[in-house]
């Protein structure tokens, strides 16, 4: 039969046996009606109260999801992560026209019918003469609030479907349902959630929201013709859409302004000079996650750093939900001056589909707060314009990067390790290239075993008599292999861990070359380490978030500094006077700052990353730039145009510095001159070169296998 052919008699007559029924059930008696089909509702009344008896009595009300709102420091909101974007309002937070409208055109007996209007729906019901056994129109707002519940709360298909079907038995559900909310809620409560779950089109759900995408104001603030428009979206928000549809929408919304006019909600007169204007649309779209977010790598962080926290949830599923749905507030770390000086600074270097990687991370000492995180490669997935959703300036378990090689920034952790062992700082060596080591003469870690064969090492920088200052600021590579002969490879490898660096595989990066920088690390990890010194050895754990608080303010998670003091003030007193000098007269003397600053270049083995590290008392930084083949595998600068430079040959010193100091010049321009701590009780201070000697006799000249590939260039 066609849909729109009318019904039989006989049909008209079932149903209304069955609302009959219904009403007979429910205790819904209207005088007149029920009468002359008393006869024939026996039946209908008890199969119809069998299956009300098999549902709940109440119906569980979850909390509506809303959208979360992460922040910066300063509490400008810096990106938006939600399943549904809802912020939830009370009812006096909504204004009454907005009220008046939607009730008018949803439910204009709300305040003095039950859960059933019987008289609106039976008038609804033979209006529509029904449309093969599906029952259509005439449902209250308790009713619609049920059925959106239902669709929302739905887990499975299987109950998917069931919210969505067109049946008498999914009406006699939600009438089920409904009766209870009405026995165990308010009108007034039962409106305020309505009003809060009706999805209203272009991805806004609830009043609110709603209110500030279409018009950029808030739900307390709606007048007479804003709100005429929303209360017309919920009964197509898609077809009656203003930002796709306004023709139709704005004759749907002069359709409430006359319902309104016509139950004298509002004077006709009003009515008619709202119809004459327009929209007036003011539309606001909030982006959901962190593609378009002024920090999206930064953002990313917080959110995979959030989802490894148990306490905000058992299973990182609830974890995750609890993120995008629990309309929290995160306030976070980052500071948007420094996020600007960081972007400027890597953009100025690396080009987004430059075959490398440029990445720059910047942390505060003393508190570990993460104050920006910038790489070359935007976020996005079109490959082809250098997009990614990979995470470099982080580790991998937050962002996927494996991190690159650090190269020479690691003799650090030999030359404190060897300053806490009682090690003066003239403690020379005369250095050759390239030397052979006996592999057996570097301690491992007790239990451990030995290591065996010879291992060769060459400097690019120089040979002859150097002391920690003039080895370090010339970054002798055999200098620290002998250093490292003095402390042992376990001290220097634990440390590195104590400081920040996420070292996992001991077979293969606790090895004696572990002091030239052959294990992987971020750049978020190498900064974490270099602003230990910057702290005078206080370790803080690197953390992009302060506070995450629900959606009525109450504190959830609070995420103080997790700061332990790993070394001796005065040991890290005296890194800081050694790597001062690579700044102050050394490789990276062009980066030097309007305050006091210390540093560490780094160059990889076949030049395949190139890396800086230093550090302000305020800020510490580490940029790297690391070569990348087509497949995203580490690969050699040289050879590569990078910025539109070909590079015949990469350093720390050259390329990498340069990202480091144009984001730091800014930032720490006009803050006062704050200078580190004369280092105390340590042998040597001051003492920043020692006289050559002869050519080397003992170690040299010879050749071996090494490990993981060699050495680092050092500048």
């Amino acid at each position: 039969m066609p849909r729109h052919e009318r019904l039989p008699a006989y049909r008209v007559l079932t149903h209304l046996v069955v609302m009959v029924a219904v009403a007979a059930v429910l205790g819904v008696v209207v005088a007149g009606l029920a009468i002359p089909f008393a006869g024939l509702t026996g039946i209908g009344a008890r199969n119809v109260a069998r299956t009300m008896d098999n549902l709940p009595e109440e119906l569980e009300t979850d909390a509506l999801p809303q959208r979360t709102t992460i922040l910066d420091a300063n509490g400008n909101r810096l990106a938006s992560y939600y399943d549904e974007n809802r912020i939830i309002v009370p009812l006096k937070g909504i204004s009454r026209t907005m009220v008046k409208a939607i009730v008018a055109i949803e439910d204009y007996r709300f305040y003095q019918h039950g859960a059933l209007d019987l008289k609106g729906t039976l008038r609804a019901l033979i209006t529509n003469q029904a449309n093969n056994g599906v029952v259509q129109g005439g449902s209250s707002i308790t009713q619609q609030l049920v059925k959106l519940t239902l669709q929302s709360q739905a887990k499975t298909k299987a109950e998917r479907a069931a919210a969505t079907a067109d049946t008498y038995a999914r009406k006699l559900k939600e009438l089920r349902y409904a009766i209870a909310l009405e026995q165990t809620h308010s009108k007034d409560w039962i409106l305020e959630r309505y009003l809060n779950t009706a999805y209203f089109g272009d991805g806004a759900y609830g009043v609110q929201a709603a209110a500030k995408h279409y018009f950029n104001v808030n739900a307390r603030d709606l007048n007479l013709r804003q709100s005429a428009m929303l209360a017309g979206l919920v009964k197509n928000p898609y077809g009656y859409d203003p930002t796709k549809f306004p023709d139709k929408a704005l004759e749907r919304r002069n359709v409430v302004l006359d319902r309104m006019a016509q139950l004298n909600t509002v004077p006709q007169e009003k009515v008619e000079k709202n119809k004459q204007k327009d929209l007036g649309l003011d539309v606001q779209d909030v982006d959901n996650g962190c593609v378009n977010s002024t920090a999206p790598f930064f953002c990313d962080y917080v959110i995979n750093y959030l989802l490894q926290d148990p306490s905000l949830g058992a299973t990182l599923q609830q974890r995750r939900n609890l993120l995008k749905n629990g309309g929290l507030t995160i306030k976070t770390t980052l500071d948007p001056n420094a996020q600007r000086d960081a972007d400027n600074a890597v953009a100025a270097h690396v080009r987004k589909t430059d075959p490398a990687i440029g990445a720059l991370a910047i942390e505060q000492p003393g508190t570990g707060n993460v104050v920006a995180l910038a790489q070359s490669r935007p976020m996005g997935n079109r490959k082809k314009q250098g997009e990614t959703y990979i995470n470099f300036t982080v580790p991998k378990e937050y962002g996927g990067a494996n991190g690159f090689q650090p190269g020479s920034t690691f003799k650090v952790f030999t030359l404190a390790t060897a300053l806490e062992d009682g090690l003066p700082l003239t403690t020379s060596f005369n250095s050759g290239s390239p030397m052979t080591f006996d592999m057996s003469d570097f301690s491992n870690c007790p239990g451990e075993g030995t290591f065996g064969g010879p291992y060769t090492a060459s400097n690019s920088t120089g040979t002859g008599m150097f002391n920690m200052y003039s080895g370090t600021r010339n970054s002798i590579n055999t200098y620290f292999l002998q250093l490292e002969e003095k402390t042992g490879v376990c001290k220097p490898y634990e440390l590195a861990q104590k400081l920040g660096v996420k070292l996992t595989d001991p077979q293969a990066e606790r090895y004696p070359s572990f002091t030239l920088g052959i294990a992987d690390a971020s750049p978020l990890e190498m900064a974490e380490a270099y602003a230990t010194f910057a702290a005078r050895g206080l370790h803080c754990a690197s953390r992009p978030v302060t506070e995450i608080s629900d959606s009525a303010g109450n504190v959830l998670q609070q995420y103080a500094p997790q700061c332990t003091q790993v070394l001796p003030q005065n040991v890290a007193d005296a890194v800081s006077d050694v790597l001062r000098g690579v700044i102050e007269g050394g490789f990276a003397s062009a980066q030097r700052l309007t305050v006091a600053a210390a540093g560490k270049t780094g160059t990889t083995q076949e030049q395949k990353a190139v890396w800086f590290c230093g550090y302000t008392a305020h800020y510490a930084a580490a940029a790297t730039i690391a070569g990348i083949d087509a497949e995203g595998r580490p690969d050699s600068l040289v050879g590569k145009t990078i910025d539109g430079t070909y590079i015949y040959e990469a350093s720390g010193s050259g390329f990498a510095a340069p990202i480091w100091g144009d984001a730091l010049k800014p930032l720490t321009a006009g803050m006062p001159y704050d200078d580190f701590v004369y280092p105390q009780g340590i042998e040597g201070v001051g003492v920043t070169s020692v006289p050559q000697p002869k050519p080397p006799k003992g170690h040299g000249g010879g050749h071996g296998h090494g490990h993981g590939g060699g050495h680092g260039h050092g500048r």
